[in-house]
């Protein structure tokens, strides 16, 4: 739902079909949306058992940084400038919308010294960030497919790339959903971690 808010301020899809109130569309949206989450997540697993995630991703080039918490302090910056900004501007930071949110949570998590999404990375490990982005954009086709044959669905208006489109989406939109798996995965991590200290109380 943050991304329905964020994209008032950039209108970079608008929907067609349907009429409803602020109410109804709530209603509606949570419904429809509630399943994103579980279909990314159930998918990552999917993929993520691939021998080509396994065997590829799991010994991979280490990212490490020598003041993690200071970069987190930029990124932070960087990304709630860019959230404040992209009304004004959002032509040019339209991009943030699908990437500011990730920043924001993996910068605050490194802050508390929280597990974050990118943890495995320092050791090499890819296999979770590859298998997130993937799932992501393997549904985001089938819902992109979905959409494109219904009475009531979105379309787009992204600028600079509205142009070869596969469905609605422009060929370059579909980068979006990479940084969207990632999200997806944080925000199953907090659950997870939510979930595990209810067991301990």
């Amino acid at each position: 739902m943050s991304f329905e808010y964020l994209n008032r301020f950039v209108q970079n899809w608008h929907y067609v079909g349907v009429r409803f109130d602020a109410w109804e569309y709530f209603l509606y949206a949570t419904l429809s949306f509630s399943t994103v989450l579980p279909a990314v997540l159930g998918t990552r697993e999917w993929i993520g058992g691939a021998p080509w995630v396994q065997n590829g991703f799991k010994c991979f080039t280490p990212i490490r940084f020598k003041r993690p918490r200071l970069i987190a302090l930029g990124v932070l910056l960087f990304a709630g400038a860019g959230l404040a900004w992209i009304g004004v501007w959002p032509d040019g930071l339209f991009p943030l919308l699908w990437i500011s949110p990730l920043l924001i949570l993996t910068a605050v998590q490194v802050f508390l010294k929280e597990r974050h999404v990118l943890d495995s990375v320092r050791s090499g490990d890819w296999r979770s960030v590859i298998s997130s982005a993937a799932a992501a954009l393997f549904c985001g086709f089938f819902w992109e497919m979905w959409n494109y044959w219904s009475l009531a669905r979105w379309e787009y208006a992204v600028p600079y790339v509205q142009k070869f489109l596969i469905f609605e989406m422009p060929v370059l939109g579909y980068a979006g959903y990479l940084p969207f798996g990632l999200e997806c995965a944080a925000v199953g991590m907090l659950l997870e971690a939510d979930f595990r200290k209810g067991l301990s109380i």
